[in-house]
């Protein structure tokens, strides 16, 4: 699968083994401008990196494409080869495939920020269009954090709509504050059942017959 960019000459293809620094490059630039920066550093070990970017790779669930910038057009002294611009991992939601109506997922859509706006971010949902296409998918769902403004902007001028709010917890805090909701043999909170007011008694109406003459008054003898 590829794919050019119109404007720019930027490509996409899937991305290979050899493209792992690459996509790391991309992976830590993304989740530092999300301040994300702990999630993935420098320091990830290059064997296990390699190993889950491969188990990746493998995953018929998920695809990695890359934007890349081939031949004269890839800044260096090497005008032969190719410079990775852009990344976009694609998945197919599981549950929305057990409900009968697939959803492809844009995860991690970075575009290194020396490149940006030449055609690189563009060229990326162009491949996740052609892939929800392959796959029968009818709608394509894009994860944006909250406080990325310029991908919010660019996901709306690229017909996107809110669809929902993704919160994120460390492990340790989670669990953190479980123990402090157990403690003690407390169950977790659950909300109140609102209780069902009494039914108010029913007043029948008074029915006055109309076909009834008052009695006249006796006459005084």
């Amino acid at each position: 699968m590829s794919g050019t960019g119109q404007r720019s000459g930027v490509t996409t293809r899937v991305a290979r083994p050899e493209d792992l620094p690459a996509v790391l490059s991309l992976v830590r630039q993304h989740r530092a401008e999300a301040h994300a920066e702990g999630v993935l550093t420098g320091q990830t070990p290059g064997a296990a990196a390699a190993v889950g970017f491969r188990r990746l790779l493998a995953d018929p669930g998920h695809r990695v494409v890359l934007a890349v910038l081939p031949g004269d057009a890839a800044p260096g002294p090497d005008s032969a080869g190719e410079v990775a611009v852009g990344l976009a991992v694609l998945g197919l939601d599981p549950l929305s495939t057990v409900l009968g109506v697939p959803q492809v997922t844009v995860d991690n859509l970075v575009v290194h920020r020396d490149h940006r706006r030449h055609g690189a971010g563009t060229a990326l949902l162009a491949a996740a269009a052609a892939y929800a296409e392959e796959l029968g998918a009818l709608h394509v769902v894009a994860a944006v954090g909250g406080h990325e403004a310029e991908r919010q902007r660019f996901f709306a001028r690229m017909g996107f709509a809110p669809l929902t709010t993704r919160r994120i917890v460390p492990r340790e805090t989670l669990a953190r504050v479980l123990a402090g909701r157990l403690r003690g043999g407390l169950s977790l909170p659950r909300r109140p059942v609102p209780r069902r007011r009494p039914p108010l008694p029913r007043v029948l109406p008074v029915v006055v017959p109309t076909d009834v003459r008052p009695e006249a008054p006796a006459r005084a003898r």
